[in-house]
């Protein structure tokens, strides 16, 4: 058998056709999706880049892995002490090295590794090629340009892994003007901002939010943006400047969509299309909008943790799961596919008995979190997303926000409080979740904790100063107010 792995960067299952999306972003995707089981409720344990491909390939929760964040001591794995051998043995395997330990001629096509400096991650790998743009330049054609060649001569083996990792929807949004596709209209998925709420955010304030859409920046670094990446605006106070970013990134969904499809025309034509499995899932989701995120990942919320997972596998039956699953789990329950047992340090939870019969089970809640932008952890149980900020990160969020993601799926109504014996039940299973995770710590230590001792979130720990003094400039003296009492207390470095 042949495993085809697509590791689509910030990509939200909502802006798939497969997943209901009305825009015609993802046809070759969609069609893996016919003959595939489709998970509706799978979320990245940890976010956003660095901290989600940490606990996918390790097998492990960000907490017990220690990678949580994006720069500090919490974007480094746990080292393993004295128990550390001359090589890697199989009690410390991640996902790679179980698939190559079952026979699988691994290859990896991705600039991840340095873009992070996660050299870990090439662990288990035979051949990794690096596209050498560190994911922030990439399109889809160059990372084509790798595996093209090495399935034109290899497709045809048996037993390879290839993991292609495609970058488009992130931003900035640059498909080729030559290449972009007739979507299909206004996206749907614009109607919920109303011009109220859009109001309400431009009078708010944050990295990303709709007054700065790519960070804090200089009004020389604004300019700079608006004339080298015009698909994406540096400031949305319009709702045709909303529409015009969604558009960006559903034209970036397509156009890694378009060489998704070249890739499955080479399998088609070297007659292994059919034998060969696919898996299609992402890092992390991408709010456009939501909790006034405009274009990034910024939170541990639904928006930015659920993302698109679905597998296609020789004897698996195509169909909906729609139970509450880790990204993990899946990973887990991928290895026992291949007839390998699950590691015991894993926290991913295998389900390959319930999909093979057909009746999806899944975990009763979830806990999910982001360290790099913001310190939050949220409980995902039924209805509901609740998140709690430990760190603001230059943000205006309230301590607890609770959610009903099924009736208001953009957060856009912060209920928790309407409901404070829910927000009680839910920060009690967090608190639950908390001392079981620290119970089963091989360090004893919460990576979230040492985040918030080296002075907060890596995106926004030296940047308070800073955008106070651009809040200030702006006409925003309330905010910037805000900001230097957090500087005074300390919550962020001086």
């Amino acid at each position: 058998m042949r495993i085809l792995y697509l590791d689509i960067d910030t990509l939200r299952p909502d802006h798939l056709g497969c997943y209901g999306y009305g825009r015609n972003t993802s046809p070759n995707i969609d069609g893996i999706a016919k003959g595939a089981v489709r998970f509706d409720n799978c979320y990245c344990s940890d976010a956003p880049c660095l901290p989600s491909r940490a606990a996918m390939f390790s097998g492990r929760l960000g907490i017990h892995n220690g990678v949580v964040g994006h720069g500090g001591t919490a974007a480094d794995p746990c080292i393993i002490g004295a128990d550390r051998n001359f090589g890697n043995i199989p009690k410390y395997f991640g996902f790679i090295e179980m698939i190559n330990s079952a026979g699988y001629y691994t290859v990896s096509v991705s600039p991840f590794a340095e873009r992070h400096a996660a050299w870990w991650f090439y662990s288990g790998f035979r051949e990794m090629f690096n596209t050498g743009k560190r994911g922030g330049s990439e399109i889809a054609k160059e990372i084509y340009s790798y595996a093209m060649p090495w399935l034109e001569k290899n497709a045809k083996k048996d037993k390879w892994f290839l993991h292609l990792n495609f970058w488009d929807p992130h931003g900035p949004y640059r498909t080729p003007k030559d290449e972009r596709a007739d979507l299909g209209g206004t996206a749907p998925q614009a109607k919920w901002l109303t011009k109220e709420l859009l109001d309400k955010h431009l009078g708010s304030f944050g990295p990303h939010s709709a007054s700065e859409t790519i960070g804090i920046g200089s009004k020389g670094e604004l300019d700079w943006w608006a004339k080298n990446y015009p698909e994406t605006p540096v400031l949305i106070d319009t709702l045709g400047k909303f529409h015009k970013f969604i558009d960006g990134y559903d034209q970036g969904i397509r156009y890694a969509d378009t060489y998704i499809g070249k890739i499955l025309k080479i399998l088609e034509d070297n007659g292994v299309l059919e034998d060969t499995a696919i898996i299609v899932t992402s890092d992390h989701g991408e709010n456009i909008g939501e909790l006034n995120v405009y274009g990034d990942h910024q939170t541990a919320d639904y928006i930015t943790n659920r993302i698109p997972f679905m597998v296609k596998w020789p004897g698996l039956k195509p169909g909906e799961d729609s139970s509450l699953h880790y990204q993990v789990d899946l990973a887990a329950t991928l290895v026992e596919f291949l007839g390998i047992k699950v590691p015991a340090r894993w926290d991913g939870k295998s389900f390959k008995d319930s999909l093979l019969d057909n009746k999806p089970e899944g975990r009763e809640s979830l806990v999910v979190s982001n360290c790099a932008w913001s310190c939050q952890r949220a409980v995902r149980w039924q209805d509901y997303v609740m998140i709690k900020t430990f760190h603001e990160g230059l943000k205006d969020f309230p301590e607890t926000m609770l959610f009903n993601v099924r009736d208001d799926p953009h957060e856009t109504r912060n209920l928790a409080t309407q409901n404070p014996e829910t927000v009680k039940k839910l920060l009690g299973m967090l608190e639950s979740w908390h001392k079981q995770m620290m119970q089963t710590s091989e360090s004893g230590i919460d990576p979230m904790q040492t985040v918030l001792k080296e002075g907060g979130p890596w995106h926004t720990r030296n940047d308070a100063a800073a955008y106070a003094q651009r809040l200030t400039e702006t006409g925003r003296e309330d905010h910037a107010r805000k900001i230097l009492k957090w500087l005074k207390q300390g919550r962020y470095w001086k």
